[in-house]
């Protein structure tokens, strides 16, 4: 018994010894390197330091590496096969590195198949393969000090892009490579399928290819956030991965990584991007979908980044019909069996959906050794629920047909429908009802401005006694009036709208303003205007008679000036001389007055803001009246005069330039644009035009200078009409008036507003001769560069836009003046 019991042991402690001599080579085998002249047989392996990435023969039929089974669930599926074209058929094969440094398989029945053919040289025993930690196989050469690259299986990829892996293309080495993955030709064959993936780096996308033809586009990848538009991928991939691109005149590429804060930064290459055989990219480590090819299908579908590149068959039946997996039972023999080794998954289901007779598409299972090729039915098929895989089809299912429409939905429509149309005509009844309160209020705010408690509205403009009563107008008699706004009778157009001139019952004459709707005023300023004016009484500023407010009807009615606005004349090459000096003289002065009023005598200070030529109205007796109120603004006699706004109004080149940069307004905005308006007067030119060839020089920049210029004549600046229509009547006394008017012209327009006189001291320099005037200090926008950035303009509409202006410094300038009112 004792000896049954040693026996026993001994056997068992023999067989222990046993297993593990033989296991000891398989262990021994677990390196990452082949060294040139060593043998990897079918059975072994070469495994990364880092255990993640195997290589070896599968099946016996192709050399390939993938992720080592034995470290986690893996789905088997390589990373990489070697001569995919070229399998070993029932040929087991040995991997090995020659003398002359080739890298190649060996098989027993056949040639070698080369990988790597090498450089021509004999390297005997300083070459060898290395399976790095990134799933790279590399050949490099030992001896080398920087262990020089001489091939890597990255450099060709199959159909995965593992991270780290370049998509583009290079020619640093001298030798260009171009990397893109190519699908296998099915689930088993790994032989080049359809798809493609590749970089277009002048486009910066990926693409999908089928058989050279774009199928589909991810979008531009977002140079900044680096990430690829969500609407083209799921948002697990811009979630989970970081992407990078290279472009520079050796490389164009794109690569990847994996980003997951739950993996420890060794593990972070667990990835694995495969061009499926249907054309499918899916992460086969994360399960994360890139692209579901059932989204795109050549010929149809052209959402999600999606290409149209086949028009599809020429036959009605496909539209709508749809090609889906179905288990189908067949009778007989297929109708047409197509033997093509070289045709995949996809090309079968393509030919299929393309010809007009074929019902379904079936690939045979097998290996290249057996058929290979489609196998299509156009007879009818019919559909059972059988088990497995076997006598599943890809079935062209017709279009269901349209169902008719339920009588109940019809009714719940038409309920829908009544109640939406009730609720519509609800709001539009409470808007109505909304809009004419409002009207009725605000053209109650109006008929009490300034009218006495028993007025009431008027249908023309023959009923009232009261000259500083408003009249209310109704649209009819203002239409009748104007003619039905007939172009014969339209006087002009400006920023609140087209003017008429009309004629009311009784024979008086008026002007129009009509509020456009296309207008960038609107009611405030038309209110505005309407209060501003029934205020004021001044023999310089136009008279209002009345308004309409009625529909959508805003109008303005005043007192008609039969001459028309100022810069009708002093800028018309004929009527310029129906004006000689004196009259320009009384213009100037009647302006100052009126302004004058504004800024001080009025009841409430105001500050008109658009003051130009354009809006100096003169009447038959060219008396100057000042106009459109619109842009006003109104402060209390014991206000600072002076504001600050971001909505920036009126008509570059007669803007101060506090106002135009940084919105800051007071009576001195209002001096500046009295002193181009002078200029302007005097010389018949416009300001803002260029009066010099070589630097934009404003009017104002030029009478400056020659104001300042010892070598110049500042009554060069005289309008010429005027000596013709002075000659031998005003003399000497037009000329010295004539340069005082350029010498207060200048000082309004100096660029520092402290520096401005007010409109009481204008007043006073223009009638009293003898008084002694101030040398002007230089004006604002001088060389047509604002201190404050504005510049001149060249235009000379109205701005109503709203700006943010960057406060900058006032020009400082010598405040010494000279007694003398001449120039040097």
């Amino acid at each position: 018994m004792l000896f049954v019991m040693i026996h026993s042991m001994a056997a068992a402690i023999l067989a222990v010894i046993i297993t593990v001599y033989q296991l000891h080579p398989l262990f021994a085998a677990a390196t990452n390197t082949l060294n040139q002249g060593d043998v990897l047989n079918s059975t072994d392996h070469l495994v990364s330091n880092n255990g993640l990435f195997v290589l070896g023969f599968m099946n016996r039929s192709y050399l390939g590496i993938w992720f080592n089974s034995s470290v986690y669930d893996s789905t088997g599926h390589p990373v990489w096969v070697a001569s995919r074209d070229r399998p070993l058929f029932q040929n087991p094969g040995a991997l090995t590195i020659d003398a002359s440094g080739k890298l190649k398989i060996l098989q027993d029945a056949g040639d070698p198949v080369e990988i790597y053919s090498g450089n021509g040289n004999p390297t005997q025993g300083n070459v060898s393969a290395v399976l790095e930690d990134s799933g790279n196989l590399v050949i490099e050469a030992k001896g080398s000090s920087s262990g020089e690259v001489l091939w890597q299986s990255f450099d060709h990829p199959t159909d995965t892009l593992l991270p780290g892996m370049k998509l583009g293309f290079s020619n640093k080495s001298g030798e260009e490579k171009r990397w893109k993955l190519t699908s296998w030709l099915d689930e088993e064959n790994p032989a080049p399928g359809a798809f493609t993936v590749e970089w277009d780096y002048n486009t910066r996308q990926l693409l999908v290819k089928m058989r050279e033809s774009v199928f589909w586009r991810s979008g531009v990848l977002d140079a900044n956030s680096r990430k690829f538009p969500a609407t083209r991928f799921l948002a697990e991939v811009n979630k989970n991965f970081n992407f990078t691109t290279v472009s520079d005149p050796g490389e164009e590429s794109f690569s990847y990584e994996f980003y997951d804060e739950g993996l420890a930064p060794l593990r972070s290459n667990e990835s694995q991007w495969v061009m499926g055989y249907q054309g499918t990219i899916q992460d086969d480590r994360t399960q994360i979908m890139v692209l579901y090819f059932e989204n795109c299908d050549g010929n149809r579908n052209e959402e999600n980044g999606c290409e149209r590149w086949d028009s599809g068959p020429t036959c009605s039946r496909r539209t709508g019909d749809r090609m889906l997996l179905r288990a189908a039972q067949t009778f007989g023999l297929p109708d047409m069996r197509y033997r093509n080794l070289n045709l995949s998954f996809a090309d079968c289901k393509e030919l299929c959906w393309r010809n007009c007779s074929c019902n379904g598409v079936q690939v045979p299972d097998g290996d290249a050794l057996n058929f290979r090729g489609c196998i299509f039915y156009t007879g009818t098929l019919s559909f059972q629920d059988l088990r497995g895989n076997e006598g599943q089809v890809y079935a062209i299912l017709p279009a269901p047909p349209s169902p008719k429409p339920s009588k109940t939905w019809i009714w719940i429509i038409v309920g829908v429908t009544g109640c939406l149309l009730i609720m519509v005509t609800g709001f539009l009844l409470y808007l109505r009802w909304r809009r004419q309160k409002l009207h009725g209020k605000f053209l109650k705010e109006l008929m009490t401005i300034d009218r006495p408690s028993d007025a009431s509205p008027h249908e023309d403009n023959g009923n009232s006694k009261d000259d500083n009563s408003l009249q209310v107008y109704t649209a009819l008699s203002i239409t009748n009036a104007t003619n039905s706004f007939s172009l014969n009778n339209k006087l002009g157009e400006g920023g609140f709208g087209p003017v008429y001139m009309g004629r009311l019952k009784e024979g008086q004459e008026v002007a129009v303003k009509r509020l456009s709707r296309t207008s960038g005023q609107g009611l405030v300023e038309f209110k505005n205007e309407l209060i501003l004016i029934a205020k004021l009484q001044h023999s310089n500023l136009v008279r209002l008679l009345g308004f309409c407010v009625q529909g959508e009807e805003r109008m303005l009615v005043y007192e008609y000036m039969p001459n028309r606005s100022l810069d009708s004349f002093i800028f018309d090459e004929s009527r310029r001389k129906l004006l000689g000096w004196k009259a320009r003289f009384n213009i100037i002065e009647g302006i100052a007055q009126g302004l004058l009023y504004l800024h001080k005598y009025s009841r409430v200070r105001i500050i008109h803001r658009d003051l130009k030529v354009s809006n100096i109205l003169l009447d038959k007796d060219m008396n100057p009246k000042i106009s459109d109120f619109g842009m006003a603004r109104i402060f209390k006699p014991d206000d600072a005069a002076q504001d600050n706004t971001r909505r920036i109004v009126g008509t570059y080149g007669y803007m101060s330039p506090e106002y135009a940069a940084e919105g800051t307004f007071s009576v001195k905005s209002d001096v500046y644009s009295f002193g181009v308006i002078v200029l302007e007067i005097v010389t018949g030119k416009k300001n803002h035009r260029a009066y010099h060839s070589d630097r934009p020089l404003n009017l104002a920049g030029y009478a400056w200078e020659l104001w300042t210029d010892d070598d110049s004549d500042a009554l060069e600046l005289l309008d010429p009409a005027v000596n013709d229509s002075s000659a031998g009547q005003e003399g000497d006394g037009c000329r010295d008036e004539a340069l005082r008017c350029i010498n207060i012209g200048l000082l309004c327009v100096q660029n520092d507003p402290r520096d401005r006189p007010v409109m009481g001291d204008v007043l006073s320099m223009l009638t009293n001769g003898s008084q002694q005037l101030p040398m002007p200090l230089q004006p604002a926008f001088y060389l047509g560069q604002a201190r404050y950035g504005g510049g001149t303009s060249t235009s000379s509409e109205n701005y109503t836009g709203e700006e943010e202006h960057q406060s900058k410094k006032l020009f400082s300038v010598n405040e010494l003046s000279l007694s003398t009112m001449r120039p040097r």
